[in-house]
């Protein structure tokens, strides 16, 4: 069986970073993930559950709100737990979302009371959240991003 195109990075020299992960191509439509990379794989510790849960629920409340709202395919937590995925319709590079990415840290940063979906009825693990954890993790990738500017993967 094929090894995987993510499979294929070298996590070891993998830092906090905001990377375009694939380009997949149907017919006319073109569709490019992000890896919004938020710690360093095997050099960090992971994201906290309640912690990246949080960071799910902000970002793609604040996603499928946005001005580009209409771009926005899927916005999600990796399995790792070393950051997040982010699917939009269109052939973008990482230059193309910077602002967006910037914006969406600073809305999470900024946001006060409660957890957009965390009831119930809204989410199969509505109670696991973490604000204060949250804000902490993007904080941190906020700043990798605008001081260290990693946008391609590294050899």
């Amino acid at each position: 069986m094929e090894r995987i195109t993510s499979f294929k990075i070298n996590h070891l020299n993998l830092f906090p970073g905001l990377y375009v992960s694939r380009r997949d191509h149907h017919e006319q439509c073109v569709v490019t993930t992000f890896d919004l990379r938020i710690t360093a794989p095997n050099r960090e510790p992971v994201i906290d559950m309640p912690a990246l849960h949080t960071i799910e629920h902000l970002a793609a409340t604040y996603l499928r709100n946005s001005e580009r709202k209409d771009e926005i395919v899927y916005f999600g937590p990796m399995g790792c737990r070393t950051g997040c995925y982010l699917v939009m319709f269109g052939d973008f590079n990482s230059e193309d979302i910077f602002d967006l990415i910037i914006a969406l840290c600073d809305f999470i940063m900024d946001y006060e009371g409660k957890i957009p979906g965390a009831k119930p009825e809204q989410c199969g693990n509505y109670s696991e959240q973490n604000l204060n954890m949250a804000k902490f993790y993007i904080r941190r990738y906020r700043d990798s991003l605008v001081n260290d500017r990693r946008f391609v993967y590294p050899e």
